[in-house]
């Protein structure tokens, strides 16, 4: 099937199986015998095909976006198998965001260091996107909504919760809202810099999705600050567990309102595709994933 799935994102890309059978030396009878073979096993049409131009149903595109993922995984297994054997050398760039690296990622690359000493890391930190590709970065960790690029595999590590909180002191003085529209009557601290169009996304009990309008007393471009304003008793904030789990575990902050939360974001990987992935940065990625593990440390406080 991994054949079938090679030759199936190479049409994709080409436009057309002629393109790709120009392209990849392979015919072109034996590329569309491939996708029809893959199309029969898997029960679902993947291209549509005129005289003119061949491109991918909808389910194709879900499907190619997939496949990327698995051939690139398999690709790079396959060529870093002899260099996952020895210690690795030469520099590994690193890219993450702020506050999470500051709280988290610190001790994880010196744990990654002291396991890899041959390795100079250099890491850059920042909230704005970056392309690893066009900045020159090994591998970027990102807190998002995860994005699948056809030049950079996006590798999700764990979901990052988001939570309201405010300090017992803030509570005591305006009390404890229960519902979004009661947060109109808050003092309420808000992570981003936009003039106009401010607001929460929470999602109630039955699954739906609701917006709230807010007009913040703080704004800031970094949840550190923003969680220092809420442990200060200046209102109610919005910040993912990974800055607030510790004030929680000691009770300098409370969760609010758990029957109203916004949906969880991600932390990815992204590295640029290469036909075989550099062991340094699949080393660091799995050791970044185990550090963190499949329930994150910072969430079993909350």
């Amino acid at each position: 099937m991994l054949e079938g799935m090679r030759s199936f994102c190479q049409v994709v890309e080409a436009g057309g199986f002629a393109a790709a059978a120009r392209k990849t030396g392979v015919s072109r009878a034996v590329m569309n015998k491939r996708v029809r073979k893959l199309e029969e096993a898997l029960g679902a049409q993947l291209l549509r095909r005129s005289t003119r131009k061949v491109s991918p149903t909808d389910t194709g595109l879900a499907f190619y976006q997939r496949c990327l993922a698995v051939i690139t995984e398999f690709d790079a297994a396959v060529g870093a198998v002899g260099e996952l054997q020895e210690n690795p050398v030469g520099t590994l760039r690193i890219n993450a965001p702020m506050s999470f690296g500051t709280l988290h990622l610190g001790d994880i690359i010196a744990r990654f260091m002291s396991a890899y000493p041959k390795l100079q890391v250099e890491v850059s930190l920042n909230d704005r996107f970056v392309d690893p590709i066009e900045e020159g970065f090994d591998v970027s960790l990102r807190i998002s909504e995860p994005a699948y690029s056809t030049s950079l595999v996006t590798r999700e590590i764990t979901r990052m919760q988001l939570l309201l909180c405010a300090s017992p002191a803030y509570l005591a003085v305006h009390g404890e809202p229960r519902r979004p529209a009661d947060l109109a009557q808050h003092r309420l601290l808000y992570y981003g810099y936009q003039a106009s169009g401010v607001y929460w996304r929470l999602s109630g009990p039955d699954g739906k999705p609701q917006t709230v309008s807010i007009e913040p007393a703080m704004r800031s471009n970094n949840g550190e600050i923003l969680a220092a304003a809420a442990r200060g008793g200046q209102g109610i904030a919005l910040l993912p567990t990974f800055i607030v789990g510790a004030a929680l575990q000691s009770g300098e902050l409370r969760s609010l309102m758990c029957d109203f939360q916004p949906a969880p974001l991600t932390l990815c990987a992204l590295y640029p595709r290469h036909q075989h992935l550099s062991g340094k940065v699949r080393l660091f990625v799995d050791f970044v994933a185990d550090a963190i593990g499949d329930y994150p440390y910072w969430d079993l406080v909350t």
